[in-house]
């Protein structure tokens, strides 16, 4: 029976070789998706986090568009088939009483970031968690897991936001994950403003 005697200094090298090539096949993917997944504009709110060990970002709650999504009560006969269908009949905050939390595919049609909901539950875990607010329009879902924006150490921070201003963010959409962040841009008045963080 042979024993490998394989070095300190040796095994170092080997680990910090397959953490490189881990590092470097993630980098691969996203740069991969990021030139055949669909990319949309979307509106985004912010807010600069406060934690000691976390980098520079900024935490990003990302809007969609659920008004072709099915109602997560589409079972009860009594209650409209659509979040469309539900604004229309009712104010929102007449049917919840609370937020409500569902799973829900990201797509992008007409430019626009559209939630459907996933109504089968073996494919629930697949999809994003969004949520609807109490009083909140069809067009107007959130999703419920932030994505996180880096910029440059002595970057300025877009936030506070001004008033009558937008933060807008363009991502790109895989098939599997939550949206990848691309560029950071606001509006006012109808005038897009790109931000950079050199």
């Amino acid at each position: 029976m042979k024993v490998f005697n394989i070095s300190l200094p040796g095994a170092s090298l080997a680990l910090l070789v397959i953490q490189l090539a881990l590092v470097s096949s993630i980098a691969v993917k996203y740069l991969y998706q990021r030139q055949t997944c669909p990319r949309v504009w979307t509106r985004a709110d912010a807010y600069d986090p406060e934690l000691p060990m976390r980098g520079r970002y900024l935490s990003l709650q990302l809007t969609a568009d659920g008004c072709k999504s099915t109602w997560p009560g589409t079972k009860e006969s009594s209650l409209p088939k659509t979040l469309a269908d539900a604004a229309k009949s009712s104010p929102l905050g007449t049917i919840l009483p609370s937020d409500v939390l569902f799973p829900a595919e990201l797509k992008v049609e007409g430019n626009k970031l559209m939630a459907l909901r996933i109504q089968d539950p073996e494919r629930s875990e697949a999809g994003q968690t969004v949520s609807v607010g109490v009083g909140a329009p069809c067009n107007a879902v959130h999703l419920f897991a932030p994505v996180f924006f880096y910029i440059a150490e002595h970057a300025q921070s877009p936030l506070p936001v001004g008033s009558g201003q937008e933060l807008w963010i363009e991502v790109t959409v895989p098939p599997s994950g939550p949206p990848r962040p691309i560029q950071l841009a606001l509006k006012q008045d109808g005038v897009w403003k790109p931000l950079s963080f050199q």
